[in-house]
């Protein structure tokens, strides 16, 4: 069974709205409904007291309030009074009476068997004497007030002076009426108007609760069963039909539904083809850097047999493939040539460019030939195969395992360091000829240094200075030498993992920028 939470939502959210506006309005109808009907009884209040005032002789309240001695007159007014207290309905005391001070009775009505005969005085009730003061006179301020007392109740006071034949104010007739039952009424009259309200609201809650179930929630059950459907089934080719016709937003979301699941299982079907090619590619960058890496001499200690010499290497691509390489082989049994080279660009066309820059120094490298033209040959060979404008630095030397001498050449390429044995490597600046590939018909020339017994040897590609940390800071050849430096006294092998771990630290997350390209050879000499 399903549970229509979203209506229960809205009916839930419409009873407290309804909650709240019908204790808001029987708040404010009950004020109102209080505020009329005070003013209606303060109107008949005042009505019958001016109404009394009028018929009453003011000399004669003069000589009452004197003598204190009864006539025919002074009877026949009793009489009035009695019979008009008694036959309304809203009045409940009916008196005359002089303010000197108290109530100074002339008349009063007989009501319940009690009143107050003539001359007796009662003191002032609450804060009356104020009222009274505003009262007797011409033209009242306040003809009547509400007051509550403990001995009479909830009362409305209406008071209006009477005149003598010199018009002076001699006299106060005044009219009480209970307003005890206005809470009755009020009480009633807004549990009325309370039901009538929760009835309508009752109503109106069915009916809505049936729009909203067959307009808002069951369309929106329909367009989460679709997404349910369409979760399961991505991959599938059926199209979504909603059918929903409410001629609203949901409608309109409804469409805007159908129109994203088709533009979806496109684009999945898209993404798929898409994958399918880049893992295909992936494939084939994962063989093309096996070849790479198979290229490049990796078996270490690459000559075991060898003891005028130890030489380590490595080369990290900032891509599957890369642009730089190293190589060392023996011309002959004299002579080791070593190779760092770096092709601009990255990925496969520079691996390709690579191989061929890689091959033809290999293959023109021969015993006796200085290194100057065997660069100036694989130049003008490179430029002719190149038609995509990449070129090569390079740098090339050939160590005499005899005497120590290394003879090199640097097409464009970083300046090596070398540590002398009981040193620290330091920078050794050579001049750099051109690029490789870059003209035609550059010549290169050769130099020459010593290298004693205990002396390394460090060349590296650019990827190692241009290492670059979050800063945009360079790692350098301040910090290589610095690191280089720390690390002189241990082998080959151990200077160029401590190098690299250097080189990560100092670039941090950031991604790697170039291939980095690193080998180090120690000269021991023949024993």
């Amino acid at each position: 069974m399903k549970r229509y939470k979203l209506a229960n939502k809205i009916s839930a959210g419409l009873l407290i709205l309804a909650v709240v506006l019908i204790i808001v309005t029987g708040i404010f109808v009950s004020l109102y409904y209080r505020n009329i009907r005070l003013g209606q009884y303060r109107n008949l209040a005042y009505s019958y007291s001016r109404t009394l005032a009028c018929m009453i002789d003011g000399d004669k309240v003069k000589q009452y309030y004197i003598t204190e001695e009864t006539d025919e007159y002074y009877d026949t007014i009793q009489r009035y009074i009695d019979a008009f207290a008694r036959e309304s309905e809203d009045i409940t005391y009916a008196f005359v009476f002089v303010p000197d001070g108290s109530y100074h009775y002339i008349w009063d009505a007989t009501v319940n068997g009690n009143r107050w005969d003539l001359g007796e005085s009662e003191e002032y009730l609450d804060n009356i004497g104020e009222i009274l003061s505003k009262t007797f006179r011409h033209n009242p301020e306040e003809p009547y007030n509400v007051s509550e007392t403990a001995l009479y109740g909830n009362l409305f006071i209406a008071l209006s002076p009477i005149f003598d034949s010199e018009d002076n104010p001699v006299a106060l007739a005044g009219v009480d009426i209970a307003v005890d039952d206005i809470e009755k009424d009020q009480q009633g009259f807004v549990q009325g108007l309370i039901l009538a309200i929760a009835l309508i609201i009752i109503m109106a809650y069915i009916v809505f609760y049936a729009i909203i179930k067959r307009r808002i929630v069951k369309p929106v059950l329909k367009l989460e069963s679709a997404a349910r459907s369409f979760v399961k089934d991505i991959e599938g080719s059926e199209t979504l039909n909603l059918g929903i016709d409410t001629r609203d937003e949901i409608e309109e979301l409804s469409h805007s539904f159908e129109t994203m699941s088709s533009e979806v299982k496109d684009y999945i079907s898209r993404l798929s083809k898409v994958t399918a090619e880049k893992e295909r590619i992936g494939a084939e960058l994962d063989v093309a850097a096996h070849i790479q890496s198979s290229m490049l001499p990796g078996r270490f200690p690459p000559f075991p047999d060898r003891p005028e010499f130890e030489i380590y290497a490595t080369m990290v691509p900032a891509k599957e493939v890369g642009g730089d390489f190293y190589d060392f082989f023996m011309i002959d049994d004299r002579h080791l040539a070593i190779v760092a080279a770096d092709v601009s660009g990255k990925g496969i066309p520079a691996a390709l460019f690579m191989v061929i820059g890689k091959t033809l120094i290999k293959d023109h490298t021969t015993p006796g030939t200085d290194l100057g033209e065997v660069f100036t040959t694989v130049n003008n060979l490179l430029c002719d195969a190149n038609k995509d404008g990449m070129f090569i630095t390079a740098f090339e030397g050939v160590l005499d395992l005899d005497t120590g001498e290394l003879r090199f050449v640097n097409a464009g390429h970083e300046i090596p360091f070398i540590c002398r044995k009981g040193n620290k490597f330091k920078s050794y600046p050579i001049k750099a000829g051109f690029v490789l590939a870059g003209m035609e018909d550059m010549k290169y020339k050769s130099g020459t240094v010593m290298l004693e017994p205990g002396d390394k040897f460090f060349e590296y590609t650019d990827g190692v200075t241009e290492a670059t940390d979050s800063s945009s800071n360079l790692f350098g050849m301040e910090r290589l030498e610095e690191s280089l430096g720390k690390y002189s006294d241990m082998t080959v092998d151990e200077i160029l993992p401590l190098v690299k771990k250097d080189i990560d630290e100092f670039v941090g997350e950031e991604p790697q920028f170039d291939d980095i390209t690193m080998i180090c050879l120690e000269y021991k000499g023949r024993k």
